[in-house]
């Protein structure tokens, strides 16, 4: 079974960059959409972005023009740049793969000064 693990988080002043990664254990990215999801405490889990197997992308309207998802097929890794973080993306960030509905084990985003 696939697996994947996520990485790249951490505490970051507010407007600042970031970047995570989700590391798939088979080529998996090629042929399944991918999605980046997030947990804020108290709160559902919110869809970040998607990027499907033709490397088509969508994000949810939180993060428009701010957050980029992109692949490397090569790697078998799909990455989240994230630029001008606010207080309000801290959370957990999980990668998932809806096909297959399996998780990563998250990576915790702290965004403060």
């Amino acid at each position: 079974q696939v697996q994947l693990v996520e990485s790249g988080g951490g505490l970051v002043q507010p407007g600042g960059p970031l970047r995570l990664s989700c590391a798939g254990s088979g080529p998996i990215f090629n042929i399944a959409t991918t999605a980046w999801y997030r947990q804020a405490p108290g709160k559902e889990r919110e869809l970040v972005a998607t990027i499907g197997s033709s490397g088509s992308t969508k994000y949810g309207d939180s993060v428009k023009g701010r957050f980029t998802i992109s692949r490397d097929i090569v790697k078998n890794q799909v990455t989240l740049q994230m630029n001008g973080l606010k207080p309000e993306d801290t959370a957990v960030y999980f990668c998932y793969l809806p096909r297959y509905d399996i998780w990563g084990q998250g990576t915790q985003v702290t965004v403060s000064s």
